[in-house]
């Protein structure tokens, strides 16, 4: 499971506990006497608000709505005589790539899409980079392009 799940799941868990320690203390008493649907609703509505509000304030809205669903495993990892784990992609190094990859004509998910890398291609850092995202080029049916990357998708084997 990838660490997006996992910090989703997390969040909405967490929803809960917090929703089930206010309904202790907000609700009746005899709300809670035996089960019924006021009882489920409290705490699903519950639990999904307050993990959503979680993924909010700690990923930004974009996770909020689409962690569940699009948050896919790290797609790349390293040659084998990788840096060290916490240092940024570095120019010329290569990454193989585990799943396909989508390249952006610019940074950022609202580009457009140049190419995708499909999974077992190799993709190399050029050097350039915009925050969070790397130039890569890569070979795709025997010529070269380069496009756009997310740092958070070149990860080294191990991660």
């Amino acid at each position: 499971m990838d660490a997006a799940r996992l910090y989703a799941i997390a969040a909405f868990v967490a929803g809960l506990i917090i929703t089930l320690f206010l309904a202790a203390y907000l609700t009746p008493r005899s709300w809670w006497r035996r089960p019924n649907a006021r009882a489920l609703l409290i705490m699903v509505v519950g639990a999904w608000g307050f993990g959503s509000l979680i993924l909010y304030a700690t990923h930004g809205p974009a996770a909020a709505t689409n962690i569940a669903s699009t948050a896919p495993a790290p797609l790349i990892s390293a040659a084998a005589n990788a840096a060290p784990a916490n240092d940024a992609p570095t120019a010329g190094q290569p990454f193989h790539v585990h799943r396909d990859l989508n390249l952006r004509a610019a940074p950022g998910v609202h580009s457009a899409r140049v190419a995708t890398v499909q999974a077992g291609a190799i993709v190399t850092p050029t050097g350039v980079h915009d925050g969070d995202w790397w130039q890569i080029k890569t070979i795709i049916n025997g010529r070269e392009t380069s496009g756009w990357a997310s740092s958070l998708w070149l990860r080294r084997s191990g991660e």
